[in-house]
């Protein structure tokens, strides 16, 4: 008996002491990142690539977790769903987008000024921008949601959305629309982050919300059974810890202890915050209504089409995570120059930019189209028949968008560049040029080109806009000054 008894601590004692240790481990890495101290970041000193890259690489593992979950919730709900519960989730997808990029848009248009503030090291204007971007965005919110449920249902008539998947997409949208004050204090939150120099932050805001979503997603949708419903609310309970986490690093910034008065109405100031946001929500407004009409046309292709359409979207945000954080990067790193009136480093970091996204855009879409085909057959399921045509829909739209995906990084660019030096109406003309290549090829191309007209039509429009913005760019940088076109301090030429 004493054998057992020592045999049995033998083991024990071992197991629990590599139990206590990847507990204390874990719980330490979370303390850390809890109580971390923002890491905001002066871009006007230093080498321009080196600080857009490392500003862009936690953006990009950022992006990759939310693209997990993302990816998680559709394989979640096709595998264990079905094929029709896939097709009502990406029924819904622009529309979604739409609404979201509105939010979004106003929260990037404000972040623009932040970042003027901070690298004219205005503090007080700073404290100010701050304070009436969060009271902006609150409005925002609330008459966002209002609005987006009432009209919830005329819209999806407009889109001709199939009867046999109605039911689950108004369920799955109410729910996302439901949360649109949490999506909108993440935004917020996060943009004010990056605009000082910090995407750090918002890196472990994403790892965090990743480990949730997925974990609640098969808990709400494999286990519970609550199918779309309880993917959309993983997605939205998780987006509500990202914004606490967010929020917990901005409450030690010294920079931003704000006072009653930095809330005060200040008229110039939020005339300001909305000349930078309107017409980027308005050009994300754009792009979404011709992304709608895309919709109405894909939704008449039936069922079967429509889920391979939704799975190719659902890793639409691998293909661009790259471009996006870039876009954040050029965006925070040429406002903050902006305000420094360094305009040879922002002509020199946009070149270092395109070749980055050049080269990281051919990588990645080379990768997509050799393993592309294996992972969006992650996402379906059903009758062989069934699946073999939804997967043939799916990587023929990914292999069209893949061959042609540094047009949509040099979009993402040189869109940045301009919304970070202020200019946010060309950045909305182009999204009107965007809309109506999208939309014009989506009306025509199918007649000739059958399916792969609808391919297409996305590229086009990636082409249109990119046109677009990459002449206002050079006409706009041809206006700057030119004597410090090469006002580099030692350490930074390269």
């Amino acid at each position: 008996m004493d054998e057992c008894v020592r045999a049995r601590d033998f083991v024990r004692k071992p197991l629990a002491h590599l139990k206590k240790m990847c507990y204390t481990k874990f719980h330490t890495i979370f303390e850390e990142g809890m109580r971390m101290e923002a890491r905001i970041k002066d871009m006007t000193k230093g080498r321009p690539g080196r600080l857009i890259l490392m500003f862009a690489l936690p953006l990009m593992l950022g992006n990759i977790c939310q693209q997990l979950y993302t990816m998680v919730d559709a394989a979640v709900v096709g595998k264990v769903v079905g094929v029709q519960a896939l097709a009502a989730v990406g029924a819904t997808d622009w529309l979604n987008w739409m609404v979201l990029g509105i939010l979004t848009g106003f929260t990037q248009g404000f972040s623009i000024l932040i970042s003027h503030r901070y690298g004219a090291k205005d503090e007080a204007g700073l404290r100010r921008s701050v304070a009436l971007s969060v009271l902006l965005t609150a409005v925002i919110a609330v008459v966002l949601t209002v609005a987006s449920l009432a009209l919830l249902s005329p819209v999806l008539d407009l889109l001709n959305t199939p009867e046999d998947v109605r039911g689950d997409a108004v369920g799955y949208i109410t729910v996302i629309f439901s949360g649109i004050t949490v999506v909108a204090a993440y935004n917020i939150a996060s943009c004010i982050l990056r605009a000082l120099g910090d995407s750090r932050t918002p890196l472990f805001a994403m790892l965090i919300a990743a480990a949730i979503n997925i974990v609640l997603d098969i808990l709400f949708v494999a286990g519970f059974g609550w199918g779309v419903v309880g993917a959309a609310a993983a997605t939205v309970i998780a987006q509500a810890f990202s914004f606490l986490f967010c929020l917990n690093a901005l409450r030690k910034i010294a920079l931003l202890r704000l006072a009653r008065s930095d809330f005060a109405w200040n008229r110039e100031m939020i005339q300001e915050l909305v000349r930078l946001g309107l017409p980027v929500a308005f050009q994300n407004t754009v792009i979404a209504g011709g992304g709608m009409a895309v919709q109405r046309v894909i939704n008449g292709f039936g069922v079967n089409f429509v889920a391979g359409y939704t799975a190719t979207n659902k890793m639409y945000g691998m293909l661009e995570l790259a471009a996006s954080s870039y876009g954040a990067a050029v965006s925070t790193f040429s406002g903050q120059n902006l305000g420094a009136n360094r305009y040879g480093r922002i002509r020199k970091g946009v070149r270092i930019s395109f070749v980055l996204a050049t080269v990281t855009s051919a990588v990645i879409g080379a990768v997509m189209l050799i393993f592309g085909r294996g992972i969006l057959s992650l996402f379906i399921s059903g009758e062989a028949q069934q699946v073999t045509e939804v997967l043939d829909v799916a990587y023929a739209y990914l292999s069209v968008m893949s061959c042609c995906l540094p047009i949509l990084y040099w979009l993402w660019l040189y869109r940045s560049a301009l919304q970070g030096m202020g200019d946010t109406v060309l950045p909305m003309v182009s999204g009107i040029a965007e809309l109506a290549m999208r939309v014009g090829a989506v009306l025509i191309l199918p007649s000739f080109l059958g399916e792969y007209g609808v391919y297409v039509a996305e590229v086009l429009a990636w082409a249109g806009a990119a046109v677009v913005l990459a002449i206002a760019y050079y006409r706009k940088t041809a206006r700057f000054p030119q004597e410090d076109a090469e006002d580099m301090a030692p350490g930074e030429s390269a």
